[in-house]
Order: C-alpha cells, then structure tokens, then sequence
C-alpha cells in the first residue's frame, strides 16, 4: 500500500476480497464430506491472509455437518434459534441458542469474545436483496469472468445433460473411471459413485448397469453387493478393444 501511495510503477497489483458463502454445508457434506472438509480447512487456515474470507450456513447443526475439525478453524461463529441445547452446543460449545425467540434473534460469538453477544438480525426481504445486488453491479467497471471456468461448466453441463437423456447406447463420460475405481476399491455401489463423482442417483445407476453390461461388475443379487468381474489388466484390455 505504502508503494501504490508513492506512485511506484512496481507496486504489485491490488486484488479485491473475496468472501465464500456456503448457504447449506450439509448438502455438500452429505456428497463428499471428506474432500469438503478438507477444502473449508484450508481456506480457514491459509485463505485469511490473501483477502478470501468464508461464510458458511447449515440448517443442520449435527456433528456430521459441523464436524470438530471444521469448528476448530472457524472459531467465529452465530447461532440463530435451534431445538436442543445438544444443536446449540455443536454451533456454540455452550447451551443457549434454544433460548431464542426466532425471527433474527441470535447469539454472535466472534473469536476474541469470551462468551456470545445477543444481536437481533435485520429481516432484508427478496426485493432489497435485488436492489442491493443491482446496485453493486452497477458499481462494477465491468464483468470479468475467466473464459477457461465458463468453459469447463458449459462443458460439464453439456455431459450431464446428455447421460440424463434418453436412453442412448453411448457410456457415460465416467465410464472408465468408475470402472477403476470400483476395481480398485473392490467394491461396487451406487452410493460410492454419488460420492466419488459428485452424481446423481439415475446417473450412478446408469453407469452401474453400463458397467454390468460390459461384465465389470456382477448383477445386483437382492441386499448383496455386486461382485467384481474383471481385475485392472482385464479392464485395461476391454478399454482397448473397445474404443
């Protein structure tokens, strides 16, 4: 700051803040908790310093969403009104935020508080919300959006849409992987290729019977899990032949 004062052409750049909002962590949680745990670490601990900040909201506070690990790095916290004082402490450490009266009433616990402040939150209707985001806008000098992300969003649009048509011959662009990682793990569900892949239902299930089709995986027999057919060289070899 102290060079962009002086007009020192080499003063690096300044960069905007980015604030992250998470407007319901336990969708994220339920798809990929591992991978979404170790992301919102990371920004905690590191991301502070380079102006990102991370905002992040759950409707429900079980320990299987707010787990100990993301508490323990996002030490401010708030607490609107819950039904337990068991829901109060995941959020707050403490009992209290089932005492509340609802309609904005809430508990903010910021990091250098030793106990929670009780604040009334502002009730801001869809209308004002709209105002306040088209005046920002109009603020902006112009949107600039980096062409590769637009790109890899269309294109994954594009995939997904295509597996969800109809029901063409054509596999799934998930095939191998799925195919790997099932043998790889030695183990074939549904709920794993949800999970891995970030997926649907009806598109996991689509690429299992892809997989089944091509003597991958066994049929489903009742509550057993599907056996694996083929070993990663056979895998490998049916790729080839195939393509």
């Amino acid at each position: 700051e102290e060079q962009r004062k002086k007009g020192d052409p080499d003063a690096p750049e300044r960069l905007p803040q980015l604030v992250i909002i998470v407007d319901e962590l336990a969708d994220l949680m339920m798809v990929s908790p591992g991978e979404v745990e170790e992301s919102i670490c990371r920004l905690a601990q590191l991301a502070r310093a380079a102006g990102i900040h991370l905002i992040i909201a759950t409707q429900r506070p079980s320990v299987d969403v707010v787990t100990g690990l993301i508490k323990a790095n996002m030490p401010s916290r708030v607490a609107l009104k819950v039904s337990s004082g068991v829901d109060s402490r995941t959020i707050l450490d403490m009992n209290g935020a089932e005492k509340l009266l609802g309609n904005g009433d809430m508990l903010f616990y910021p990091q250098s508080y030793s106990k929670p402040m009780r604040v009334q939150g502002a009730f801001v209707s869809d209308a004002e919300v709209s105002d306040v985001v088209d005046f920002l806008k109009n603020q902006a000098i112009g949107n600039v959006y980096d062409e590769r992300i637009l790109e890899k969003v269309k294109s994954m649009e594009s995939s997904a849409s295509a597996s969800a048509g109809g029901g063409g011959t054509e596999r799934d662009p998930y095939f191998e992987q799925a195919g790997r990682f099932i043998i790889d793990k030695d183990k074939a569900s549904i709920g794993m290729l949800q999970r891995m892949f970030k997926i649907g239902f009806n598109r996991a299930a689509r690429i299992m019977d892809q997989l089944a089709d091509a003597g991958v995986v066994g049929e489903e027999e009742g509550t057993k899990p599907r056996k694996i057919l083929m070993s990663e060289e056979q895998f490998e070899q049916y790729i080839e032949e195939t393509l």
